[in-house]
């Protein structure tokens, strides 16, 4: 390989070979070198381009949209910088629309074509060209046919249109790139890979960039993430400490100087792997570190950022995929149908020339006395062949030639009403249904399956912290004076927070005991409070007036720090190194020393911290199964009276935490943290080492209590649910809470009901185990429907394997399943198809 990179770069200057090697030595490294010979050494080196756009000391290469690297360079004289890319062109435009002037007609032809009643047109009249079997001139099909495509493809010009006026407006957008060593206004489609972009508050990003600084104290950074998954609350971005120092001095930015080897462009939103070499060090980059295109950046003053990916590279691009041709429901049902008529066409035309050829054999022949024919055909074979042929011509309308543009038509009034229905606009934001497609609007009716995220679609995803347990005790109920247990209403007294100038006015709770063990000092409370307090990942803004703003990137966090605060335990603010907290008035600054992050395959998040005296603690938070496994012994007797707590918070329908810390000597941190180290730095498999790191030190933790959540139930959706089961519409939601939180959330959206005959559970850990119950389930199921006499009902195709035939079966009655996450990945996609109502 070394000799074969030697011959190809024999011929390159001195700096293009010193920028060529470092690439080859970096790939190395990774162990990502598939450079097979030298013709593909050849055909990547053919590549190098050069990029002047931004002048500095040093050059830039960009390796198939992935690799960016500055070195310096004395024999750089010129000031150039070097960009290579082996994949995709030198821009950042996009392309969403499916045609253009060249291919409008030869692609919107072949689409039309598809449709099986224009194949059938089209065949028409290459036979009424036919002179010895047409009696109907050819124009009388040509004309029509003409018009039906005109009408079609005038409608997807028009579609189109609108796509090309959607490209050229983000394509044309402006941004300020670097070039020629200042800012300057630049189209999004000019940007290219390795040019550095500001970004002003509230502007898209051009692309995907690796945040270099910010405006923000340690290169913070806030990014709104709804044109890429939905999800309106904000999250924080945060710089590399060495290249956030590079603050807005456009002298040291155009002088920057680095590689960056990266994953391959993918359509992955929440992963980004890669490592930053520069002067002489290795960084580590996650997606934390990146801004991708599609984000809005808010309450940031502006940042920088290098481009990685653009264009078609981006993660949006990667997840959009190609415009293509859409076919309804309605669509196929005509094809078949056309195909049916033509087959029935074909059985008349065979019926007809049979008979017109014994007709002409025994009647028609004494015709030719007085109505001779210029050419008689004497095989009757032949002429009841050419006879066939005219009857089809003859009998054509059986297929209306206006089908398909009837059914545009009615689409095209579809979509009128439906962005004229009142009942379909909403008020509160001003905004109506729109169309945004005329194609599609009949499939709404088609709909079976419904599948429905929890939170923030059932739910309002407004979090607020209900109730508490703490060391074995429950907080949160109120009672009276004789000690029953009381529902809360408007009468009821809340906590009085005014001790706390700090404390957020809108939070409120009603369980006066717990303030009185914060006040009385209880190590086990304010322990608790204290975790709330450090272990999350919100930011914190301090306005005027000492007015604290948290900026939270998950609404449970939101809700739990919020309660913290109010209740003395006050987040102020943080760095990389440090959090600080207020704790009863008393200023405390931790050392931050590590982060153990959340994912949904840990189901937690821990921190490890020293306190100002010395001592290191580990606080986590997470799901009380996981949590609960990595207890210490000692903790058995509170982990049975907390699980009883969790349960009758999960009853109530409340998401639920548990809380646990660790004390850790100076020694075993050492130890550990060089384990953490290894695993941050390894190229291959750094999940994975880091998650054996996480789990070496998150074991034999002290149990301190466990949180209650409360998100509401959105405005009217349980009268939406129950138009959809009235429509037999099953419906499936997915949540992370527990199982009983998840079925009284069920009840309350009724979802589920009292009166259901059944709902199956499946909550097996192995494949063997889930088969079973889902056996169970279904013989039950069959079993009562025979008894049943009300309800919905539906059939469902089941495989006998056995037998090898399809035995249908009815299903009478209200049935829901409820199955784990566990049992739906091992093994639902395998069993035998489960023939109930999922709601």
């Amino acid at each position: 390989m070394v000799k074969q990179i030697d011959e190809v770069t024999s011929n390159l200057t001195a700096i293009d070979q010193k920028v060529f090697h470092e690439i080859v030595e970096t790939k190395q490294a990774l162990g990502n070198l598939e450079l097979a010979n030298q013709d593909e050494l050849q055909k990547g080196l053919k590549e190098l381009k050069i990029n002047s756009r931004r002048k500095s000391k040093g050059q830039t290469t960009v390796e198939g949209s992935c690799l960016n690297e500055e070195l310096n360079q004395p024999e750089n004289l010129d000031k150039t910088r070097h960009l290579q890319q082996f994949s995709t062109p030198f821009n950042n435009r996009i392309k969403t629309s499916k045609y253009n002037i060249l291919t409008f007609l030869p692609v919107n032809l072949f689409e039309q074509f598809q449709r099986v009643a224009n194949a059938y047109f089209l065949f028409l009249l290459i036979l009424q060209l036919i002179p010895e079997i047409s009696s109907l001139s050819w124009f009388t099909t040509i004309v029509p046919l003409m018009m039906v495509f005109t009408i079609t493809a005038v409608k997807d010009a028009t579609d189109d249109c609108f796509r090309h006026k959607s490209d050229n407006q983000v394509n044309n957008r402006q941004a300020e790139v670097l070039i020629d060593g200042r800012l300057q206004n630049e189209k999004w489609m000019n940007v290219r890979p390795g040019d550095i972009i500001k970004l002003e508050n509230n502007t898209f990003v051009a692309a995907d960039l690796l945040l270099l600084s910010s405006s923000e104290p340690h290169g913070l950074c806030y990014i709104e993430t709804a044109e890429l998954d939905g999800e309106t609350n904000l999250k924080v971005c945060q710089a590399l400490p060495v290249t956030s120092e590079l603050g807005a001095d456009i002298r040291r930015l155009a002088e920057f100087d680095g590689v960056v080897v990266c994953e391959p462009p993918n359509n992955k939103l929440d992963k980004f792997t890669g490592v930053l070499f520069w002067k002489d060090n290795r960084y580590l980059l996650n997606n934390e570190k990146m801004l991708l295109r599609g984000c809005v950046l808010r309450n940031t003053g502006w940042c920088f950022g290098m481009v990685i990916f653009a264009g078609p590279d981006t993660k949006l691009m990667q997840n959009s995929g190609r415009t293509k041709f859409k076919r309804t429901s309605i669509d196929r049902l005509m094809n078949t149908l056309v195909l049916w008529i033509f087959g029935f066409l074909v059985c008349m035309g065979i019926i007809l020339a049979i008979g017109n050829s014994i007709w002409e054999q025994q009647v028609g022949a004494h015709f030719r006395i007085y109505l001779s024919w210029n050419e008689v055909v004497n095989s009757s074979v032949f002429s009841g062949f050419l006879t066939f042929w005219s009857y089809i011509i003859i009998l054509n309308s059986v297929v209306p030639i206006s089908l398909y543009v009837s059914v545009e038509v009615i689409r095209l009034g579809h979509s009128y009403f439906i962005n004229w229905d009142r009942k379909m606009y909403y008020p509160k934001k001003d905004t109506p249904a729109e169309v945004r497609t005329t194609t599609l609007n009949e499939e709404l009716g088609q709909i079976e399956y419904i599948f429905s995220d929890k939170t923030g679609t059932i739910t309002q995803n407004i979090m607020t912290f209900n109730k508490c347990s703490i060391n074995g005790k429950t907080y949160g109920d109120v009672y009276d004076d004789l000690g029953r247990k009381t529902e809360i209403n408007e009468k009821t007294v809340p906590v009085d927070f005014s001790f706390n100038p700090l404390a957020d006015r809108k939070f409120q709770f009603y369980d006066h005991s717990l303030i009185e063990s914060i006040k009385l000092g209880d190590s086990m409370v304010h322990e608790f409070f204290r975790l709330l307090s450090l272990c999350h990942t919100v930011m914190s803004e301090e306005k005027n007036a000492g007015e604290l703003i948290y900026q939270v990137q998950s609404p449970d966090e939101g809700a739990l720090v919020t309660a913290a605060r109010n209740f003395g335990f006050i987040f102020k603010s943080r760095t990389p190194e440090t959090i600080t907290v207020e704790e009863m008035g008393k200023l405390v600054t931790y050392q931050l020393l590590a982060i153990l992050d959340f994912n949904n395959i840990r189901k937690r998040m821990s921190v490890i911290v020293q306190t100002p005296d010395g001592q290191i603690k580990l606080y986590c938070k997470g799901a009380d199964t996981i949590l609960f496994e990595r207890l210490h012994p000692s903790n058995e007797e509170l982990m049975y009276l907390t699980s009883d707590h969790l349960e009758e918070f999960a009853g109530e329908g409340l998401r639920t935490l548990a809380l646990a810390y660790k004390n850790l000597t100076e020694e075993h941190f050492k130890e550990w943290f060089k384990i953490l180290q290894e695993a941050n730095t390894s190229l291959d498999s750094r999940n994975e080492h880091l998650a054996a790191a996480y789990e070496e030190i998150e074991k034999d933790m002290m149990l301190l209590g466990a949180t209650a959540i409360e998100d509401k139930l959105q405005e009217g959706v349980t009268e939406t649910i129950a138009c959809l089961s009235l429509a037999n519409i099953k419906i499936w939601v997915l949540t992370g809470d527990k199982q009983e939180t998840a079925m009284n959330i069920g009840y309350s959206c009724h979802m589920l009901t009292d009166t259901m005959n059944e709902i199956f559970i499946v909550a097996g850990h192995t494949v063997m185990e889930v088969r079973e119950e889902l056996r169970k389930a279904k013989e039950h199921l069959f079993g009562q429907s025979k008894d049943l006499s009300n309800g919905h009902v539906f059939c469902e195709k089941m495989q006998e394997s056995k037998q090898g035939s399809v035995l249908e079966e009815t299903v009478t009655g209200d049935y829901a399943l409820v199955i784990n996450g566990h049992s739906l990945v091992s093994q639902f996609f395998q069993v035998l198809s489960f023939p109930s109502q999922p709601k």
